[in-house]
């Protein structure tokens, strides 16, 4: 292993907000777009998020870089 354990957490932790953060607008759809506004709401609120979705879709992605960027540390040293 090319890096101490908590700092690979760390890393991880890292790798995997950022790729929440760019999934979370992949197919949302507001209220408005789908003509179905709930009276007390933001117009602008998504119908269906599938949180569950992303947040396994981040997870494997984030394993993925994870696991390049151990690849490639311990290749370069």
């Amino acid at each position: 292993m090319p890096l101490p354990i908590p700092l690979a957490i760390a890393i991880y932790i890292t790798i995997w907000f950022t790729v929440l953060f760019a999934i979370l607008p992949i197919g949302v759809r507001s209220q408005a777009e789908a003509e179905d506004v709930v009276p007390g709401t933001e117009p602008g609120a998504p119908v269906a998020p599938r949180m569950l979705f992303k947040a396994i879709l981040t997870t494997a992605i984030s394993a993925v870089v994870l696991a390049v960027l151990l690849v490639y540390l311990s290749w370069a040293k």
